[in-house]
């Protein structure tokens, strides 16, 4: 069962809303991670530097939260090596074929009321539905 956490969901919720807006404001760019990623590690492209900064940021807020609430934060991940390791490639796959993950086309994409992030969308959490389905009441 997972807890209803409605305020710690909110604040998150308005803390991507907020840097999603601070990069299009910064860089002129889309907060999408999988991009930003992608652009951090070459570091080929003249803007690799802030790209960098937000990939260490993200890496970095579990353990200012650790260091500011004494707790961690919990993440619960399957133990099934193999499964997460194709999980991974699916989900990689997944934000090729479909130019961006859902951070860039749910976030900033439906923000912008675009088409093909609407598209996008439905197809992230239409698989994701299916997903969770399967693995619960199926496997």
């Amino acid at each position: 069962m997972t807890p209803f956490t409605p305020f710690a969901s909110a604040l998150g919720g308005v803390l991507i809303g907020l840097s999603a807006v601070m990069v299009m404001a910064l860089f002129g760019r889309i907060a999408g991670i999988s991009g930003i990623t992608t652009g951090a590690f070459p570091m080929r492209l003249d803007d690799w530097d802030w790209r960098l900064a937000f990939v260490l940021g993200l890496i970095a807020a579990p353990l200012v939260v650790l260091l500011v609430a004494g707790t961690p934060v919990l993440q619960t991940v399957p133990g099934n090596l193999p499964a997460m390791a194709v999980a991974g490639l699916l989900v990689g796959l997944g934000t090729v074929t479909g130019s961006g993950c859902t951070s860039g086309h749910g976030v900033c994409g439906l923000a912008r009321l675009s088409p093909r992030s609407l598209v996008a969308v439905l197809t992230f959490m239409a698989f994701g539905f299916a997903t969770v389905f399967l693995l619960r009441h199926v496997f």
